[in-house]
């Protein structure tokens, strides 16, 4: 096992599988610490540097697809925060949630010293996070399966503070009949809160396939979509708004620092909603 320092203290590195569930955990990871190497600034994750270097594995895919990558992961993390923190301007003490967290810190970007956050994920996954970051203030971790709704009773939900739901990442991986039920549900046991994740079109679940999974197990697959926002809206009565924007240029410009070529690239996929944001409003 290889070692390092932490604190003076002699620990050793996290072993992460090749293919496995964990290595999921580390791809959006490596993309934000990359981000932030390559694009100073711009993006602000100050424990993917170090959670990074407290795992050992084998991952460094370097060339076009590592800086389009990273930029897609660290762009998405600063959308999300976004979402979140405009919630939170309205309910200041409301609940975060993070949907299928994995090893994410968003909460730490967005925390105004009063929200509460509950991180969830499968117990192996949580298992991993316990163990890299553990619970910090007013953090949660709770171990669980998103469609088992008995995680609903684990969340303090309090209407007058509101909540707010996001997911980085994670519904690709769910049936849409699973999001279907699971997206209506938290509309009526939560009522004002707010839900917002990434998305693609049927289409664009291919391609990933074809990118970012190919060396991942093989029983990983994806297949939820969302090509039509009307049918989206359509799954229930307690959705008061359903909107969608663009995953790379809508909440803040792109960075003239990523060039022609690559500036062009994000807008086609934006315009094409093959990269997406949706953001929908519990009545």
């Amino acid at each position: 096992m290889t070692t390092h320092l932490i604190g003076g203290k002699k620990m050793g590195k996290k072993k992460i599988e090749k293919g496995s569930v964990q290595e999921t955990l580390l791809l959006p990871l490596y993309g934000r610490k990359r981000a932030m190497e390559m694009y100073p600034g711009n993006f602000n994750d100050l424990d993917c540097q170090r959670i990074y270097n407290e795992v050992e594995i084998d991952y460094n895919r370097k060339g076009i697809m590592e800086k389009i990558g990273a930029i897609m992961a660290a762009t998405r993390q600063y959308d999300l925060a976004s979402v979140c923190r405009s919630y939170l301007k309205n309910h200041p003490r409301a609940c975060v949630v993070n949907l299928g967290c994995g090893l994410d810190t968003t909460f730490s970007q967005v925390d105004n010293g009063q929200a509460r956050a509950y991180n969830l994920d499968f117990p192996d996954a949580i298992a991993v996070r316990n163990e890299l970051l553990g619970e910090r203030e007013r953090e949660t971790n709770i171990a669980c399966d998103l469609n088992d709704l008995s995680w609903f009773d684990k969340i303090d939900f309090r209407p007058e503070d509101g909540i707010v739901f996001f997911a980085s990442g994670v519904f690709y991986y769910f049936k849409t009949e699973q999001v279907k039920t699971l997206f209506a549900a938290m509309a009526e046991h939560f009522p004002g809160g707010k839900l917002v994740f990434d998305a693609t079109k049927k289409k664009g679940l291919k391609n990933m396939l074809k990118t970012w999974l190919k060396d991942c197990d093989d029983n990983i697959g994806v297949y939820f979509s969302v090509d039509e926002l009307s049918e989206l809206k359509s799954w229930s009565s307690s959705f008061s708004s359903v909107i969608r924007k663009g995953y790379l240029t809508g909440y803040r410009p792109l960075d003239k620092r990523y060039g022609f070529v690559l500036n062009t690239v994000f807008k086609h996929l934006d315009k094409s909603c093959m990269c997406q944001i949706i953001e929908i409003r519990f009545k």
